[in-house]
């Protein structure tokens, strides 16, 4: 039996406890905000910045008063990014640049360094997706997608950081994804190349910290850009697209290209080496931890879901040339308002 004595002091241990626990997080949000990094007048580079996430990410950092470069590698919508950036009043310059290409990303550094005569930060956003079943991808999809979300990402890095040492620090930002945390069926060549990313980032983190070089591995799920219409697609093309479309617009597998940029500002700002963005990604990278044998099964019966390959499969089609029936509706319509919001049209 509990005496009165016991429940009160039950009772005095558990109000010191609250008490320190809300002291610790009144301390720690002081803490947080007298250290957050300031992006008001920063030089930011954002990488594959002229539409989707790229795009939402400059819109929120222009509204932070950094001042912006940003590249891609189609002209038209460059252009179209710079005009809108502009007449948000933002300081931007725009780079026709593939960064696929080590000496196009070299040569890009030098014309912002003189241009704006500093950088601060490098925020590597620029990437493909190819989606279709491992049996009709080949040996290029591979290489693409090493060449454009993990070479293009170390290429800027290696460009980036001798300047950055010099003048005594900087920050890097790699938008990796839920993929290079968990292989995902119908993305291997997208799912390899993002793992690869994660290990270069978190290495990178580790060796540059003392050089006062910050870098955070971002990794987000299913973003809501409608970017879906540029991936390339292989497979059954229709069912395939179909798919990818619904799950990138479906509230419960994406999250919306606002608040994920939000997020990823904030980790910069908070100087955090790693941000899950979403609930779904964090749970995922949770269980692939402590039960990697449940991932596997679980992705094994979500392949099992998936559209088989099919005669004709090999062949790459762009999303918008996959269209059908199955890819409009309310998901698919949602999708496509994101797309011509986010300059993916």
């Amino acid at each position: 039996m509990t005496t009165g004595t016991g429940k009160s002091s039950i009772q005095e241990i558990a109000k010191w406890a609250a008490i320190g626990a809300g002291t610790f997080l009144i301390a720690n949000t002081i803490y947080r905000t007298l250290n957050r990094y300031d992006l008001r007048g920063r030089v930011v580079l954002v990488t594959g910045g002229s539409r989707g996430l790229g795009l939402v990410l400059a819109r929120q950092l222009a509204a932070k008063g950094a001042r912006l470069a940003i590249c891609a590698r189609t002209p038209e919508q460059l252009g179209e990014a710079h005009v809108e950036l502009e007449g948000m009043g933002a300081e931007v310059i725009s780079m026709t640049v593939d960064v696929t290409d080590q000496r196009q990303v070299q040569a890009m550094i030098i014309d912002i360094l003189e241009h704006y005569g500093r950088l601060d930060v490098l925020i590597n956003n620029a990437g493909i997706i190819q989606f279709g079943p491992q049996e009709n991808m080949s040996i290029n999809e591979y290489e693409q997608a090493m060449k454009a979300n993990f070479w293009s990402a170390l290429y800027t890095m290696l460009a980036v950081i001798p300047y950055f040492k010099e003048q005594g620090g900087g920050k890097i930002v790699n938008v990796t994804s839920i993929g290079g945390k968990i292989a995902v069926p119908h993305l291997l060549p997208y799912t390899a190349s993002k793992f690869a990313l994660v290990g270069l980032s978190e290495g990178m983190h580790a060796e540059l910290k003392k050089f006062n070089i910050l870098v955070t591995t971002v990794v987000p799920n299913l973003v809501n850009t409608g970017s879906p219409r540029n991936i390339d697609v292989k497979g059954n093309h229709e069912a395939e697209y179909a798919l990818f479309k619904m799950a990138d617009a479906s509230p419960l597998l994406s999250q919306s290209a606002e608040k994920a940029a939000k997020s990823i500002i904030d980790a910069l700002e908070q100087g955090e080496s790693e941000a899950i963005l979403s609930a779904t990604a964090k749970a995922a990278t949770i269980l692939q931890g402590i039960a990697p044998g449940w991932m596997n099964v679980l992705m094994s019966l979500a392949n099992k879901l998936l559209p088989d390959a099919v005669p004709g499969g090999n062949v790459t089609k762009k999303g918008y040339e996959s269209e059908s029936a199955a890819s409009l509706g309310k998901l698919g319509n949602a999708s496509d308002r994101e797309a011509l919001k986010n300059n993916e049209l």
